[in-house]
């Protein structure tokens, strides 16, 4: 199976989710519209928006949907359907978390230019600094705990614990400040991110030209005067 990923051509965004699935696997992918501006599908099976997989004569969009799909035929899922289940219930949480990311920088639109939120924008980024952010990566890490085996779901790496990768590096892209405040209170989320860095193949991705820099278009962005607010306690 030849894999087709569509997504947006600058960011690393929501289809980095899915990259790091099929570079992790070594699987045969095409990232579509990095190559070529035109793509055409059945107009039966149109998505809503990118990210969408085409695999054969399937099309498949939504982020933890296609990872969803991905999982076991890459070997990144567990067998029985109560842990793949549990998989999906994992990344639909970052996919929450995802959102209240983006929403520090666009808290009233995203049609809105970050400048024309400034205000908007410092406000819920110190609500996200101090009361969320602690709050998902206490769950995370107490999963890590519970399981003892390195991974969110034990033993064995599965896509949940690749995107958590993902959602460390994009926060640590966003917020220096704030994460390096708070790194050693994780220090099982701190393992996982650079267990998965050290990956031969991730490795080999985050050193070409494959891997497409975090930058102010994407969903991580870093903007000095949100990073630079006072983290207060996690109890708060």
């Amino acid at each position: 199976m030849r894999y087709r990923l569509y997504y947006w051509p600058g960011i690393q965004g929501r289809g980095e989710f899915i990259r790091l699935a099929l570079e992790y696997a070594g699987a045969d992918y095409v990232d579509v519209l990095r190559l070529s501006r035109g793509h055409s599908l059945p107009e039966k099976f149109t998505p809503f928006a990118l990210p969408y997989l085409v695999a054969g004569k399937l099309v498949i969009s939504q982020t933890a949907n296609i990872l969803q799909y991905l999982g076991p035929r890459l070997r990144l899922a567990p067998k029985g359907v109560a842990g793949r289940l549990w998989a999906h219930q994992l990344q639909l949480t970052m996919a929450d978390w995802l959102t209240e990311v983006h929403d520090t920088h666009h808290p009233i639109g995203a049609g809105l230019y970050y400048e024309k939120q400034q205000a908007e924008a410092r406000r819920r980024a110190a609500d996200f600094l101090r009361a969320r952010l602690p709050k998902y990566l206490d769950y995370f890490e107490g999963l890590l705990r519970r399981f003892a085996g390195g991974y969110l779901l034990g033993r064995t790496l599965t896509y949940p614990d690749l995107s958590l990768f993902q959602m460390v590096a994009g926060l640590r892209y966003a917020f220096p400040q704030a994460m390096a405040r708070l790194r050693g209170e994780y220090p099982c989320i701190d393992a996982l991110h650079h267990q998965v860095s050290v990956h031969p193949r991730l490795a080999s991705y985050f050193s070409s030209k494959r891997r497409i820099p975090f930058n102010r278009q994407g969903i991580f962005r870093h903007y000095p005067k949100l990073d630079g607010l006072r983290n207060k306690s996690k109890k708060t």
